[in-house]
C-alpha cells in the first residue's frame, strides 16, 4: 500500500481508524502490531520513537493499553475530535459482536451444541493465556529484580489474595524508586516488544519530529475537556444509585466498572484476573467456566480484549432483571458496562497527553513500567492457572487461614476430555503455532465431537 504524502483530513482519518477497528483481532500484543504496520510503516504517520513513547504512558494508565494508544494517536493528528473517533471506532465493531453473541449465550448457553462449542473454547483460550504469560515474560523478565517482582506477584496473588491494584501499585513504586537510586536493573525503561522491527524516523513522518500545533493545548483547555469526559462517565454512575439504590444491579455494575477503569494497570490478561475475581467470586454473575467462555468470545472478535466485560455486565443484569425482561436488562447492562470502561479511557488521554508530549524521556517512568511490566507477567500466570483449574477440574476448593486464600483442585473430579483438549490446544500454540483464531475454532469443533462431555 502507497504510504500517505500528506497530512490526512479526518474523513481520511476516519476510513483508517474504521478498518483497523474490524482488523483488530488477537488481544493487544496483536493490535498494537496492527496499527505499528498501519500507522507507522504504512502511512507513516507517526515514527517509531513516538509511537513507542505514546504506548510507554498508555501502559502506565489503568484500561486497555491498546484502545488508549488509538486514541491518543486519533488526538495527535485530529484533536479531540480525532481521538473521540479513533476510540469510538476500535471498540464499535466488538461492541456489536459481544451483545450478538452475549443474547446468543443468554438465550441459548444451555443448550447440548452451545454448551459443546463454549466448552471447547475454554480449552483454547487457556492455551492463550498461557501464550500470552510466556511472550509478555520473555520480554519483561530482563534480570533477577523483574524475575522477583513477577514471582513476588504471582505469589501474592494466588496465594494471599492480595487485591491486584496494590500489586500493581507496589511494583511501579518499587520500578520508580529503584531508578530513582540508580539500580542498574531499572536503567533499561520498559514498554511492549510487539511493534515488530521496522524503525521508521520521526522526521521522515507526517507529524514529524515535535508536537502539532494543534495538539499544542494549554491547561484550560485539556481541564476542560476532562471536565467534560468525567461528567459523562460519572453522571450515569451517579444518577443510578441515586434513583435504584445501591443493591440494584446497574448500580453493582456502574461501581464496579468505574471502581475496575480506575484501578486496572497492566492491561487486558492482567484486568481479567482483577475482574473475574470479582465477577465471580463475590457477586456472583457468572460462573468460573462462563467467564472462560466470555473471554473466548472476544478473542475471536474484533476489538479490545477487555469488551469480555460487557458480556460479564450483560449476564449479570440478564439475571438478575428486576422489573426489565431479562434481554432488556442484559442489553443495558452490558452497555452500561461498555460506558463506564471505555469513557475513562479518553479523560486519561484527554487530560495527559498534552503535558506527556513534553516528556519525550523520562526514566522513572519508564523504569516504574518495567517493574509493572514484570508484575503483570505474575498477575497472568495466576489467571492461566486459575483457569486451568476450572477447565480441567470439575471441582475446585478454596483454602483459607494463616493468611493464605487459595483454590486447589480436587484430583478425583480431574475431567479427562478437558485434559486432552487443553493438551492439543497448547501443542497447537507452541509446537505447531497455530494462531488464536484457528485455535479457538480447532477447539469449538472439538467440543462439538466431543459432546462437550463434562462440560463446565
Amino acid at each position: 500500500m502507497m504510504r500517505d504524502t500528506h497530512f490526512p483530513t479526518l474523513a481520511e482519518a476516519t476510513r483508517v481508524w474504521a478498518r483497523i477497528g474490524l482488523l483488530s483481532f488477537g488481544g493487544p500484543a496483536g493490535q498494537i502490531a496492527l496499527m505499528h504496520r498501519i500507522l507507522v510503516e504504512e502511512r507513516r504517520w507517526l515514527g517509531e520513537k513516538r509511537f513507542l513513547h505514546a504506548l510507554n504512558y498508555c501502559m502506565l494508565l489503568p484500561g486497555p493499553e491498546a484502545m488508549q494508544l488509538a486514541v491518543y494517536i486519533g488526538w495527535l493528528m485530529h484533536r479531540t475530535l480525532g481521538g473521540i473517533i479513533a476510540g469510538a471506532l476500535f471498540v464499535l465493531p466488538g461492541v456489536v459482536a459481544i451483545m450478538a453473541l452475549s443474547v446468543v449465550y443468554g438465550l441459548y448457553g444451555d443448550v447440548g451444541v452451545v454448551e459443546a462449542a463454549f466448552f471447547g473454547l475454554k480449552a483454547a483460550v487457556l492455551a492463550i493465556v498461557v501464550q500470552a504469560v510466556i511472550r509478555i515474560g520473555s520480554r519483561a523478565l530482563a534480570n533477577g529484580a523483574m524475575v522477583a517482582i513477577a514471582a513476588a506477584s504471582f505469589v501474592a496473588i494466588f496465594a494471599f489474595g492480595v487485591p491486584f491494584p496494590a500489586i500493581i501499585a507496589a511494583a511501579g513504586l518499587i520500578g520508580f524508586l529503584g531508578a530513582r537510586a540508580g539500580l542498574d536493573a531499572f536503567q533499561g525503561g520498559g514498554g511492549h516488544d510487539a511493534v515488530g522491527k521496522a524503525r521508521v524516523a520521526d522526521s521522515d513522518t507526517i507529524l514529524g519530529e515535535e508536537t502539532p500545533e494543534h495538539a499544542q493545548v494549554d491547561r484550560a483547555y485539556a481541564w476542560r475537556v476532562s471536565a467534560i469526559f468525567l461528567a459523562l462517565w460519572l453522571t450515569p454512575v451517579l444518577l443510578l444509585f441515586a434513583l435504584l439504590g445501591r443493591e440494584h444491579v446497574f448500580s453493582h455494575i456502574a461501581g464496579f466498572f468505574s471502581v475496575m477503569a480506575v484501578v486496572t494497570f497492566g492491561g487486558a490478561y492482567a484486568v481479567l484476573a482483577y475482574v473475574a475475581q470479582e465477577a465471580v467470586q463475590n457477586y456472583g454473575w457468572l460462573q468460573p467456566g462462563e467467564m472462560l467462555d466470555g473471554l473466548g468470545m472476544a478473542e475471536t472478535t474484533p476489538g479490545p480484549l477487555i469488551m469480555v466485560t460487557q458480556f460479564v455486565g450483560f449476564m449479570g443484569a440478564f439475571r438478575d432483571p428486576g422489573a426489565l425482561s431479562p434481554l432488556t436488562a442484559g442489553a443495558l447492562g452490558g452497555l452500561l458496562t461498555t460506558w463506564v470502561t471505555f469513557t475513562p479511557c479518553f479523560l486519561w488521554i484527554f487530560l495527559g497527553a498534552p503535558f506527556v508530549e513534553r516528556l519525550r524521556e523520562n526514566r522513572e517512568l519508564g523504569a516504574a513500567l518495567t517493574a509493572i511490566t514484570a508484575a503483570v507477567v505474575g498477575v497472568i500466570l495466576n489467571l492461566a492457572v486459575w483457569f486451568g483449574l476450572h477447565v480441567a477440574f470439575d471441582e475446585v476448593r478454596n483454602v483459607t487461614g494463616y493468611g493464605f486464600d487459595l483454590d486447589l483442585p480436587v484430583l478425583s473430579t480431574l475431567n479427562p476430555a478437558a485434559a486432552l483438549l487443553i493438551i492439543a490446544a497448547l501443542i497447537a500454540v507452541f509446537r505447531f503455532r497455530v494462531g488464536p483464531v484457528t485455535v479457538l475454532a480447532g477447539c469449538a469443533v472439538a467440543g462439538l465431537a466431543l459432546g462437550g462431555v463434562g462440560a463446565v
